[in-house]
């Protein structure tokens, strides 16, 4: 058994907020960090404060810093619905490479899931999809989840060494993701390679871009009926992970990102699919990356993913 205290550090005390007002209690006077109150948790969080992915991408550094800013936003908010216990188990910390960080936060991330709690992994670049990825396969099997990337990429790059554009190239070509069981969601094309389009269509890989999310009423729609038939198609004990890269929303709603973009989900579009992701009894694992608070206005991305956190603890079954 994975020790994951041993793994992590402590989340700081200094971004748990405290209102000092009985009437109008926040996350952070309430939040449990200790060790001894993991058992009971039904949800985890753990940070991987880390952007060598993003740097070997020649994005711009700064996601190192997302973990403790989001925790910052987090705790600021009250617990309104929220009736999961929340256990913050700190940050996974960057070892001597990033091919050894991923190792030691699948190693984390897999003993959490067989604990059975569920997880929000804060990264960090979107490199971290890898090894959340790879514990869920090695945890419920390699065919046994869905795999959600909602980017305006399409992160399957060939290149070594690994970064924060190869992460679902390595999952699939490694054998962790089944092609028919992963989604590309909220792509841009004018972003995607058209090699590497062409690569994840010749494997059967389910495509919904931001066009077509923005031709139906609500931007969940397509994702909800394509999982319902996936659903229905397997077993109702398929396993689901969620990546949230956040420059898949507008730059005008999150700013602080690696790769800012003016176009992109608007930040109610993106709440709607955090939302989606907790209504799915099987969802096990939600993943935010690539947030970046050297150029966040008004902590404005920060907040999002915050608020994203807090919808998805008050909105699991």
């Amino acid at each position: 058994m994975t020790d994951i205290f041993e793994l992590t550090s402590r989340p700081d005390p200094k971004l748990l907020f405290h209102k000092h007002d009985k009437f109008d209690v926040r996350l952070g006077e309430i939040a449990c960090t200790s060790p001894d109150d993991y058992a009971n948790a039904h949800i985890v969080i753990l940070g991987c404060p880390q952007d060598e992915g993003v740097k070997r991408n020649n994005g711009r550094p700064g996601a190192a810093l997302a973990p403790a800013a989001v925790r910052e936003q987090f705790y600021r908010l009250t617990p309104f619905n929220i009736t999961k216990r929340i256990f913050d188990a700190g940050d996974v910390e960057f070892t001597e490479s990033l091919e050894q960080t991923h190792d030691v936060l699948t190693s984390v991330v897999a003993q959490v899931l067989r604990d059975g709690k569920r997880l929000i992994v804060l990264g960090g670049g979107n490199d971290i999809s890898y090894a959340d990825g790879r514990a869920v396969a090695e945890v419920f099997g390699a065919g046994e989840w869905i795999g959600v990337n909602v980017d305006s990429h399409l992160d399957v790059r060939a290149d070594q060494p690994r970064n924060s554009g190869t992460p679902y190239r390595q999952l699939l070509d490694e054998g962790f993701l089944a092609p028919t069981s992963f989604y590309e969601v909220g792509y841009q094309s004018h972003y995607c390679s058209p090699t590497y389009y062409e690569y994840i269509r010749t494997l059967g890989v389910n495509r919904i871009s931001l066009e077509l999310l923005r031709s139906r009423a609500e931007a969940d729609l397509e994702l909800k009926e394509n999982i319902r038939q996936k659903f229905i198609n397997h077993s109702s004990s398929l396993n689901t992970f969620f990546g949230f890269d956040m420059d898949v929303v507008r730059s005008a709603d999150a700013p602080g990102t690696s790769a800012p973009s003016p176009l992109g989900l608007r930040a109610g579009e993106f709440i709607t699919l955090v939302k989606y992701a907790a209504s799915l009894a099987n969802t096990r694992l939600i993943e935010f990356t690539e947030v970046n608070p050297n150029f966040d206005v008004d902590s404005r991305t920060a907040k999002l993913v915050a608020i994203g956190m807090h919808r998805f603890c008050s909105g699991v079954v």
